[in-house]
């Protein structure tokens, strides 16, 4: 599918903008895209099989505007208000003929008498009475909103075709709120409230710095930033002065994105309210949450459609200042709420609104537009059970009689099961690869998961197979056979798309010189769809934190291995990985995540970590994801994304 993207883009000073950048990346791997970054007479429409509009309520979008009227397509619709874009194509071009047809299409004789009020300057426009949407919604193929509260007025509007709400894409990042609070001088145990965009009065900012002034009585050390450009509406300077806070307050003006993160992760609390609305999705409030803030939010509009457990919602009125108050107070001393309120939104950001998934929902709505299908956002698959736990016996009955194999196997049992629970179940028609095999849990992907073809794999010289059985005491036999090579080097001697599903369990770690060349070949060799499966040790755990704070080597095998009696030394492990790392490898390669956890490695003795997660949690830090051993599934999605990921390769 063929899919022209008209947006403005970086460095354009728009939300939108921002927002079009994160969305149009993904989506490209999902459709053919191309983006139409303003005003150009190559935007040809015959050569594409729909058009996405990106538009919002600023001059930058006229461009948008006019090619969604001159060449309807599907509408993402911001916000439920265009008058001032439409001020802005033909007020501020001379053409008040132009903005009083255009007002009375959308408004009526009413609206009509006000505009020519406004025209004889008697007057301002009535920005907040006529939406001025009409049009644009009439003449589009469909439409895309974030909110019910957009969806709402679309369908009021009279608006009979497809409708998409699509939640607002999500940054799941990371920064370092350490740093940033240094770099903004601040003590690492005075809270940190923040308001972030542009500062507009409808951002309820006096009412916010009122109430700030109260918490000072109770909390003196607490500091509060704008990070933002001022609009000239709201005397920002004066109403600080005024209210004798300026010890206390920074406004840090407009601020460049890449720094807009950490400005955000350095706060204990943002503060995200705005009224009126016209149901617009906040940018920046989709930044916080992702970024694990505790967050007050207006409870109007858009704010609604969040779930009452990621955010605290404010009711506009009488008593907003009181209740602001009361809120910034209840997370300012209690940090154990706010952690796990920004623990909740975090999780819901990376469940609901990561920019993989958005991007998904938006290729499966512009494919029901093309096919004039009536476009509802697609089902969600209904959850499944969690895998049985493996019983002992599955795993112990293939063992090897000698002692040394059995220990093994006992100590090593919790990481094996796990690794079976976790991997899809296949069918007679399925084969299944299973890199480094020992012939541990192999035979349970044919007996316990149903796979029709079992295949191993191990390092040797390239183009050698080894047939391999094991008898279990009860006389069940299984057969497998190995195919030699080296993973880093060779290709995988197996045509595209063979597989069903790939395990590469306790292998990635030591691999020395190019693990994304394996992960291309695993690419290669799984189906559309595929899944992969790859358990290795987590350098970030709990453990691992203890022992860098006890002056120790963090990994869990760093030795070097002593060489056998014929000269040769087995792999050690060269590389450990943390959870995030791996993540991004398989999205690197390809994948989509769609199961990740830590969990135990080996059975031996652990020490007492409980002070590592007081740490953690006492500087913000995440204390999730911190067992010995990580345990995650891709599910292939396209080709690999970055060969050379720069995170990993120098």
């Amino acid at each position: 599918m063929r899919v022209a993207f008209v947006s403005p883009m970086p460095p354009a000073k728009s939300g939108i903008a921002d927002y079009s950048a994160a969305l149009a990346e993904p989506l490209s791997r999902l459709v053919e895209l191309e983006v139409f970054a303003g005003a150009s007479a190559g935007f040809d429409p015959s050569r594409f099989d729909v058009a996405l509009y990106q538009v919002g309520n600023n001059p930058c979008h006229s461009f948008v505007y006019e090619a969604a009227l001159a060449h309807p397509g599907v509408v993402v619709l911001h916000e439920a208000n265009l008058h001032h874009l439409i001020a802005e194509t033909t007020i501020r071009r001379g053409d008040w003929d132009a903005y009083l047809r255009e007002v009375e299409y959308a408004g009526g004789a009413t609206a009509l008498a006000h505009a020519r009020r406004a025209r004889a300057l008697e007057t301002g426009p009535d920005y907040e009475g006529v939406p001025m949407t009409r049009r644009l919604i009439e003449r589009s193929r469909g439409i895309v909103v974030h909110s019910n509260a957009v969806l709402d007025h679309v369908r009021a509007a009279g608006f009979l075709g497809p409708v998409a709400r699509i939640p607002h894409g999500a940054w799941v990042t990371v920064a370092d709120r350490w740093a940033w609070r240094e770099r903004l001088g601040m003590d690492e145990c005075a809270p940190l409230i923040g308001i972030f965009g542009f500062l507009k009065p409808y951002k309820r900012i006096p009412e916010c710095l009122r109430a700030f002034r109260r918490l000072l009585r109770l909390e003196p050390r607490a500091r509060m930033i704008l990070a933002g450009e001022p609009h000239p509406d709201l005397p920002l300077d004066s109403l600080i002065a005024s209210l004798g806070i300026a010890a206390s307050v920074q406004v840090l003006g407009y601020t460049p994105i890449e720094d807009f993160a950490g400005y955000i992760a350095a706060c204990d609390v943002v503060l995200n309210l705005r009224y009126p609305t016209v149901g617009e999705t906040s940018g920046s409030l989709v930044r916080a949450l992702g970024l694990g803030r505790p967050t007050l939010v207006s409870a109007v509009g858009a704010f609604c459609d969040l779930p009452d457990d990621v955010c605290l919602k404010v009711a506009v009125g009488s008593g907003e200042e009181d209740e602001i108050f009361q809120f910034l107070n209840l997370l300012v001393s209690r940090p154990d709420l706010a952690q796990a309120m920004g623990a909740r939104a975090r999780a819901w950001v990376e469940r609901e609104c990561a920019w993989e998934k958005v991007a998904v929902r938006y290729a499966s709505f512009l494919e029901c537009v093309v096919a004039g299908k009536p476009g509802d956002e697609p089902g969600r698959a209904a959850p499944q059970p969690p895998a049985a736990p493996v019983a002992a016996e599955t795993i112990l009955k293939w063992s090897p009689p000698d002692a040394a194999s059995r220990a093994y196997l006992h100590r090593h049992f919790s990481r094996l099961a796990k690794t079976v629970e976790i991997v899809p179940p296949g069918g007679p028609a399925d084969r299944i690869l299973e890199m480094g095999t020992y012939l541990q849990i192999t035979p349970s992907l044919r007996s316990r998961l149903g796979y029709g073809e079992v295949r191993g794999c191990y390092y040797g010289p390239a183009g050698m197979v080894e047939h391999r059985s094991v008898v279990a005491p009860d006389g069940e036999r299984f057969e497998c056979d190995l195919d030699l090579f080296d993973a880093e080097k060779d290709a995988f001697p197996y045509p595209d798309g063979h597989f069903a599903t790939v395990l590469c369990c306790e292998l990635i770690e030591h691999l020395s010189a190019d693990p994304m060349h394996m992960l291309a070949e695993i690419n290669r060799v799984l189906r559309a769809g595929g899944h992969l499966a790859l358990t290795t040790p987590n350098i970030s755990s709990l453990r691992a934190i203890a022992a860098i704070l006890l002056g120790f080597h963090p990994g869990l095998f760093s030795e070097y291995i002593k060489p056998r009696p014929d000269g040769e030394a087995a792999s050690r492990h060269n590389r450990e990985y943390t959870p995030r790392e791996v993540h991004q490898l398989l999205s690197d390669a390809g994948f989509d995540i769609v199961h990740l956890e830590t969990g135990p490695f080996q059975e031996q003795p652990r020490p007492e970590l409980a002070w590592v997660r007081r740490l953690l949690e006492r500087h913000w830090l995440s204390a999730e994801l911190r067992d010995e051993g990580i345990y995650i599934v891709g599910r292939k999605t396209g080709p690999v994304r970055d060969r050379y990921p720069g995170w990993l390769y120098a």
